[in-house]
């Protein structure tokens, strides 16, 4: 993990224009919300499911640094005041607080066409068309029928108690569609697997997907501010419905190893039965509680 994550940085940090190139301020904020902190889930996904389709290493470093380019904007704008209106942010200060709110959403305007830029510039796939379905499959899922759509489905369920069947929606979209698309990317790098296996990977990315947010809700209620690095207890205390507030605290623990080993259940067929995607989603799942 710490090699994958080393090597995203190092790949977001060549990708990012630098600081001092003007608009100095803006390339100062991109680089701020992109460099320096989270668990890297989404790239560490590419790096695994990559590794299982025997696609060379800096293909990956790439789609790796595409998806979380993709996911540091969401970030940015997920924290605006007209979102969640928060103020931390991986343990530091969130950007529209450290620089102010019309950069935050020029950083985030940014950081998702530069992970396009990206991904249309840069050699991941052997064949054109290959690469061509990978732009496609993120378009769809960070926009209105996936991230964004979730996003916009979130929003308007505050106040709400949605049934689990509309929450699992919600969060197929909201959450799951960019960590389905962080294995999709990472499959199509290199050559191995079939239409049926490229099926597989998609449903274990679906279910690591829900378990991720089911356990994102569960370190919400029991987790410090300092612990996740962002304020805890915010989505009890804004009315935000989560699996916890519609299934208690132990269904929701259940849940996410019910979901763990459905997405285990996906591998079975893979190489080495997964290898280290396996392995991400029993960390995925285990992360304290």
């Amino acid at each position: 993990m710490l090699d994958c994550q080393e090597r995203v940085e190092r790949t977001l940090a060549e990708a990012l224009p630098p600081a001092n190139v003007v608009p100095a301020r803006l390339h100062a904020a991109m680089r701020y919300a992109a460099l320096g902190g989270g668990k890297r889930m989404r790239p560490l996904l590419a790096y695994a499911a990559g590794e299982l389709a025997q696609a060379e290493v800096e293909r990956l470093n790439w789609a790796a640094a595409v998806v979380e380019l993709v996911h540091a904007y969401s970030l940015v704008h997920d924290d605006l005041p007209c979102m969640d209106d928060d103020v931390l942010r991986r343990g530091r200060p969130t950007v529209h607080v450290e620089f102010d709110e019309a950069t935050a959403l020029l950083v985030g305007d940014s950081l998702q066409t530069l992970a396009f830029q990206l991904l249309a510039e840069r050699k991941l796939a052997d064949r054109p068309d290959t690469q061509l379905e990978m732009v496609g499959l993120l378009a769809r899922a960070a926009g209105s029928r996936g991230m964004a759509g979730g996003q916009a489905i979130d929003l308007d369920s505050v106040g709400t108690t949605p049934s689990v069947p509309e929450l699992e929606f919600m969060h197929v979209h909201k959450t799951g569609a960019l960590i389905r698309v962080a294995v999709a990317l990472g499959a199509r790098c290199g050559n191995r697997f079939s239409p049926r296996q490229l099926e597989q990977l998609d449903r274990f990315g679906k279910f690591i997907g829900l378990a991720f947010q089911v356990v994102d809700d569960i370190l919400d209620a029991e987790s410090s501010t300092a612990t996740l690095g962002k304020t805890a207890g915010k989505d009890a205390k804004n009315a935000k419905p989560t699996y916890v507030s519609a299934i208690g605290l132990q269904r929701a623990k259940e849940l996410a190893r019910e979901l763990r080993d459905d997405a285990l259940a996906a591998l079975a067929a893979l190489p080495d039965g997964g290898g280290r995607l396996r392995e991400l989603a029993n960390f995925a799942v285990s992360r304290k509680f």
